[in-house]
This record gives C-alpha cells, sequence and structure tokens, in this order.
C-alpha cells in the first residue's frame, strides 16, 4: 500500500467511498434499463444509444447533486467534528498543554459527542497521574541525587534496562581523594565538630566534581570515588579529571585558610588517579543494588592515591599517556606495591594546559629550616594497620611540612608512619604525626629520611613555628 493511501483523511476516504457507490448503483440502473428496454421494446440500434446517452446525462445529474449535497452534510455532521477532534489531539502530542475543550456543534451525532466527554475524562486522567508521577520522579531525583550522581538517577529512571543488574565494560578515568590523618583527629575531637567539618569539605568538593562532569560514585568517610566517562565516554575525561582533582587541592586550600580561623584543624588531602577499562553498572542483588564501577582501574587508582601527600595530585602511567603534551608533571616514580607484579608508576602533576587552565597553587611554607635533634618513636602504617612494634629515631632539622631525621632501620620510600615525640614542653605534649616518607637522602656521613607531614595538630604546628621564628632571630 502506497504512502499516500495510508495517510488519507477521514474526509477523503468518506466522501470518495460515497460517490464510488452512488456510481456503481447507478452502472448497474444504466445496464438493467438498455437490457430492459431492448428486449422489451422494438428499438433500433440508434435509439438505443440516444436512449442511454440521456440516461448517462441523468445520472451524472443526480451523482452531482448526492456528492454535493452528501459533502455539505456530512462535511458539517460527521467530517468537521472528527477534523477538530483530530487536530486538537495533534496539538497534545507537541505539548499536553494544549488539550483544550473543544466545541462541537449541538447536532452533532450522540457517537462523536461520546468520544469528546470520553476524550476529556481520560486526558483529565492522564494529567492527574502525570503530575503525580512527575512529582514522584522530582522526589526520587532530588532524594536519592544527594546519595548517587544525579546523572545515575536519570539514567536508572528514564531507561527501560536501568533497574536491571549488569554492566557493560568502559574505559573510564577514576579520581581517588582521601583526607590525611582525619580518622585519628576525629578520635580527639567532639564529633558533631568534626561531622560538621566533614560536611563542609565533601560539599565543597562534591561541587567542583559536578562542575567538570564527574560522577561521585562513592563517599566512604572521608575518601571520595569519582569517575569520569561512566554514562557518557569523552576524549577529554582524563584532562578534565586532572582539572577537577587540581582545583579540588586549590579549594582545600581557601577552605583551610576559614576553618583555622574558626578554630579547626588544618586538612590536607591526597588524590590519585588513573584511566583503564572497568565494569559500569548495577551490582548486587534484586534486596539490594548499587550503581558503580569494578575493575582493576579503580583498585590501581586506589594504590596510587595510598602514595600521594597532602596537596599532591598523582596519575597512574595509563592517564599520562593520554595528556602527556598538556600537563606540567614531576619526574615519574615507580614503587613495588604488595599484590602487583610490577612496579607501581606515577607522576606528581603541578598544571594542566589545554582547554583547562588550571595550576596548583603554591603553599606558602616556611623556607626556613633549623636543625634540633628531637627523639621520637615511629610506626609504619599499612593501610588502616600500625605496626605494633615502633621504632626509634632523631630529628635533624624541620621546617613547616618536613622532617629530616636518622630512623634505624631506614624506611623505604613512600612509607606512611605514625610518629611521637618522647617529650613534653611548657605542660605540653605533642600529639601523634601522620607523615609519609618522601625520599633517602645522604649527609653527615650516613642516610636519612625525608618525611612530609600530612597530619598534624594545629598546636604543635604553632610551637614549631614558634622554634623556626626563635632560631631565625
Amino acid at each position: 500500500m502506497s504512502e499516500n493511501k495510508k495517510n488519507r483523511g477521514v474526509r477523503e476516504i468518506l466522501l470518495m467511498g460515497v460517490f464510488w457507490r452512488i456510481l456503481f448503483i447507478e452502472a448497474v440502473l444504466l445496464v438493467f434499463s438498455l437490457f430492459y428496454r431492448w428486449f422489451t421494446q422494438d428499438t433500433t440500434p440508434m435509439d438505443l444509444f440516444w436512449y442511454g446517452v440521456r440516461i448517462v446525462i441523468l445520472v451524472g445529474i443526480i451523482i452531482l447533486f448526492m456528492m454535493v449535497s452528501l459533502k455539505k452534510f456530512l462535511a458539517y455532521r460527521i467530517i468537521s467534528p472528527l477534523e477538530l477532534i483530530a487536530k486538537a489531539n495533534k496539538k497534545i502530542q507537541g505539548d499536553m498543554t494544549n488539550a483544550e475543550h473543544i466545541e462541537l456543534p449541538d447536532d452533532s451525532p450522540h457517537e462523536i459527542k461520546t468520544i469528546m466527554t470520553s476524550r476529556t475524562k481520560m486526558l483529565k486522567t492522564i494529567f492527574e497521574v502525570s503530575e503525580e508521577r512527575l512529582r514522584l520522579v522530582n522526589f526520587v531525583r532530588e532524594t536519592f541525587g544527594r546519595y548517587i550522581s544525579s546523572k545515575v538517577v536519570d539514567e536508572i529512571l528514564e531507561s527501560p534496562e536501568g533497574q536491571k543488574i549488569g554492566g557493560r565494560r568502559k574505559t573510564v578515568t577514576v579520581l581517588m581523594s582521601d583526607l590525611r590523618g582525619f580518622t585519628s583527629l576525629s578520635e580527639t575531637k567532639d564529633p558533631e565538630e568534626m561531622v560538621q567539618l566533614l560536611n563542609r569539605y565533601l560539599e565543597q568538593m562534591s561541587k567542583i566534581i559536578l562542575k567538570y562532569d564527574g560522577i561521585i560514585d562513592e563517599i566512604i568517610g572521608d575518601a571520595v570515588l569519582a569517575v569520569f566517562g561512566a554514562l557518557e565516554t569523552r576524549k577529554d575525561d582524563p584532562e578534565r579529571a586532572i582539572a577537577c582533582a587540581i582545583e579540588m587541592q586549590n579549594s582545600l586550600e581557601d577552605l583551610n585558610e576559614e576553618i583555622i580561623q574558626s578554630g579547626y584543624p588544618r586538612l590536607e588531602m591526597g588524590i590519585g588517579i588513573n584511566t583503564g577499562n572497568v565494569i559500569v553498572g548495577n551490582i548486587g542483588s534484586q534486596l539490594r543494588m548499587k550503581y558503580g564501577i569494578v575493575g582493576s582501574t579503580v583498585n590501581t587508582a586506589a594504590r596510587i592515591e595510598s602514595n600521594s601527600i597532602g596537596g599532591q595530585v598523582l596519575i597512574g602511567k595509563s592517564t599520562q599517556k593520554h595528556v602527556s603534551k598538556k600537563i606540567s608533571a614531576e619526574p615519574p616514580k615507580n614503587i613495588m606495591m604488595k599484590g602487583l607484579k610490577k612496579p607501581l608508576v606515577f607522576y606528581s602533576v603541578s598544571a594542566i594546559n589545554s582547554k583547562f587552565q588550571v595550576s596548583l597553587k603554591t603553599s606558602i611554607a616556611s623556607n626556613s629550616h633549623f636543625s634540633i635533634k628531637l627523639p621520637f618513636q615511629l610506626w609504619t602504617v599499612n593501610g588502616k594497620k600500625i605496626d605494633l612494634i615502633p621504632r626509634v629515631g632523631e630529628t635533624i632539622r624541620l621546617d613547616d611540612n618536613t622532617i629530616d631525621a636518622f630512623i634505624k632501620p631506614i624506611l623505604e620510600p613512600f612509607t606512611d608512619i605514625k610518629l611521637k615525640f618522647d617529650f613534653c614542653i611548657e605542660a605540653h605534649c605533642f600529639e601523634e604525626i601522620y607523615a609519609k616518607n618522601l625520599s633517602i637522602e645522604s649527609g653527615q656521613g650516613q642516610k636519612f629520611n625525608r618525611l612530609k607531614i600530612t597530619s598534624m595538630d594545629q598546636k604543635d604546628r604553632d610551637i614549631l613555628k614558634k622554634w623556626m621564628n626563635q632560631s631565625n632571630n
């Protein structure tokens, strides 16, 4: 069947149907009249011909009269009301608000009025259900959008497959951030104040992640797992993740200026970024499900992050390949970690120069190193486990953020430690200090460790600054 026949309207179908049926009836009557006259009367062929002509003219007049009168009658009583309804329904397809009331002639057929009444009731019901559903959808979006990404909520609600368990393999860029020493800090502070501080920090970081079109997959305490490219893969996923990480670090510097004035301790954050294949989708069972990512890429990002210090953005080798000409970074470092068959390679990034122009703010730290010998005990930290057997050490010199110290036995690079000074001064005892071993240096005929402080009580920092000022004077 041709496309034109499929798209014919009720006016054409009805009028053409009437026309051809009247024409058929008149044709039958014409043939019958001719044969009847031929058999019952003695007529010549010429008389029969002119008789037929007269009959054809009469039939034409009858058909013309019937079509004109029927067309006006059908158009007024049936066709026009149906066309009004069809036109109004077509408007609804584009905009539901165009479902206005239709004024039909009073003498329209009962069946058409019934269609109009049913349509009005049906639309009223649809509007009520739609409004209720819209309120419910908005409630779900607003409520669950606070627990998982709003983009994920939209995909689950809008996709027919959204609620099914399963996933798909995608290449994404994973960003893992974690506060240094926050867990131990929260054990010594008021819980409500620490929760308020944590929420303040997470709100600021979340805004930045969403600004760069990242998806917050999980918030585990003070750690954030964000993904770039989970729903829609884009060529600039690694660039956005790096720019996001740098801006997060800069934003934390601004936040620290505010919270220190309010009496809160200074916060430091490490960030690790990695790019690779993961499984993205619904994970769990029919009783409990979450939308997330699974794969070695996530584990590698966590390992990279664990080697970062406060204020650092580390990226894996796979991410560096995508952005090698667009970033400013230190030479690669590698470390052999438990469970890995080959060394973990990562780069410390200080800036990205693409369509995103973001650089790490230089921390204003004192350049005054002062020599001082302070004995301490230290414990190595592996994940959340702290070694039970302490080591001993002694400082060589200090500044705002680093400690050079002799430690026996010497620490391997990137080892996390907890240390505590073995003395009190002016009725003040130092709290536990968390640090990471940056490197093994040589001096005074022997090797020593250079430690980067990752978490330290503000009162202890103030005492160190006081000592540095006194040594400079």
